[in-house]
């Protein structure tokens, strides 16, 4: 059995910048506990690591007393949430990733300009609720191109549309189509809003996963991106099983009763929010299971870096800690033996085995 681990996949710089966001906190700052509104990202690996360190997760911001420090997650709040937390005296530091609050400030400016906002994304996400709060009146979510009959359009022509940053491109697209078919007139954002993680990860599935007889995601069901891999790979014809960690891998796998090449291949990706020791679990699963082999395949390199938000950074210049050497840049894995079970083979995109 051939494993093959496909680059990019795993933390975003959006999430590692989140992530690393309550770690410093903790580090730098005494007080306990320190609060997290909602969860900081959609995995329950990260949430729990967070909490055994101090963080309390809340849903509510009254839940939270009065001044005391909060954490807002990467997908972002609504301008009423901050009011909130104003009010009741909380010191906020802003996670979100800055592909959201891009997001966040085209809804504002087109609002101001007279536009409806059409969001296409899923009503219930953290990051939509967000978003449709910074112009509320103006915000409506379409899920599906069912919801376009059932639009309040006051004029055709001053008509937007932003996008979740987590969606399928595949699914975006089909609704993105038919609200142009709807309102030719609709107006675009000034680019994409979906984010080059999600765009990357989705793109490296459906390239390899067409000659694999299986993918396997490596993801939180709460976390949209990691279900949207998966829904990937069925498109394209190849079973697709989400898995948290390495104690979900069914044993047996299920494979079909025969391979498409000489031997069966898995393809092994993570969503944006999944650690990567969680893949490397499952690749020492593999290798102890059939002796599979490994092997690394990018489809693109990702170096993407962002920095803390200022009111960390001004804790931590406060505390004599350069926020200038905190920062955190996504560049590709490191394999160890001990960890993934042996080191793969690094594969190009196109082919050509050498060793790793």
């Amino acid at each position: 059995m051939r494993v093959i681990l496909v680059n990019p996949r795993g933390f975003c710089a959006g999430v590692r910048m989140a992530i690393d966001v309550v770690d410093r906190a903790l580090d730098i700052i005494e007080e306990r506990p320190i609060y997290v509104y909602h969860e900081i990202v959609h995995n329950t690996h990260v949430v729990d690591r967070l909490k055994g360190r101090g963080a309390v997760f809340v849903d509510r911001i009254d839940q939270i007393p009065r001044g005391r420090i909060v954490i807002f997650s990467a997908h972002g709040v609504s301008p009423a949430v901050r009011e909130e937390a104003k009010a009741r005296g909380l010191t906020a530091i802003d996670a979100t990733c800055p592909l959201v609050t891009k997001v966040h400030s085209e809804a504002v400016r087109y609002a101001r300009q007279g536009y409806q906002i059409l969001l296409v994304g899923h009503k219930n996400h953290q990051e939509v609720i967000g978003t449709s709060g910074e112009a509320p009146g103006e915000t409506q979510v379409v899920e599906s191109p069912a919801d376009i009959p059932g639009l309040s359009i006051r004029d055709p022509a001053r008509l937007v549309y932003l996008t979740q940053t987590t969606l399928s491109t595949d699914d975006a697209g089909v609704i993105i189509d038919a609200l142009k078919a709807a309102f030719p007139r609709i107006k675009a954002p000034p680019s994409d809003d979906i984010c080059y993680a999600t765009t990357n990860r989705q793109a490296a599935v459906r390239r390899l996963a067409p000659a694999c007889d299986l993918v396997v995601v490596v993801g939180s069901r709460t976390s949209s991106n990691s279900v949207r891999l998966t829904e990937i790979a069925v498109n394209v014809g190849t079973p697709a099983i989400l898995v948290d960690d390495v104690t979900e891998l069914p044993d047996p796998l299920p494979l079909p009763a025969a391979p498409r090449g000489e031997g069966y291949a898995v393809l092994l990706t993570a969503g944006a929010s999944a650690p990567e020791d969680l893949v490397a679990g499952i690749c020492r699963a593999f290798v102890a299971r059939y002796d599979a082999t490994l092997e690394d395949v990018t489809i693109v390199e990702e170096d993407v870096e962002f920095n803390p938000p200022v009111t960390l950074k001004r804790m931590m210049q406060a505390r004599g800690v350069d926020p200038g050497r905190q920062r955190l840049r996504v560049g590709p894995h490191g394999y160890d033996a001990a960890s993934y079970g042996r080191v793969p083979l690094t594969i190009s995109a196109g082919g050509g085995a050498g060793a790793g």
